[in-house]
């Protein structure tokens, strides 16, 4: 595992911990959500609510995983 997988699950921890009354108020809990508010807090103020649904994880997820690679292969091609 890299860096942009272990932050992808602890991503998707965040996610369904919201499925857990009580879950961001344990200690990992805590700690979870001290590692993704960061990213998250700026998609949220986006409209990425679909039927209830708040997708922002997900598409932290997916910019998560794109800059990763492309900053890998940036930093090869400059180096």
């Amino acid at each position: 595992y890299n860096a942009v997988d272990i932050y992808s699950l602890i991503l998707v921890a965040f996610a369904v911990m919201s499925w857990f009354p009580g879950a961001y108020e344990s200690s990992l809990g805590r700690w979870i959500v001290a590692l993704v508010k960061p990213v998250l807090a700026p998609l949220q103020r986006l409209p990425l609510q679909i039927a209830g649904l708040d997708l922002s994880v997900w598409v932290a997820i997916v910019l998560v995983r794109f800059l990763g690679e492309n900053l890998v292969r940036f930093l090869a091609m400059i180096g």
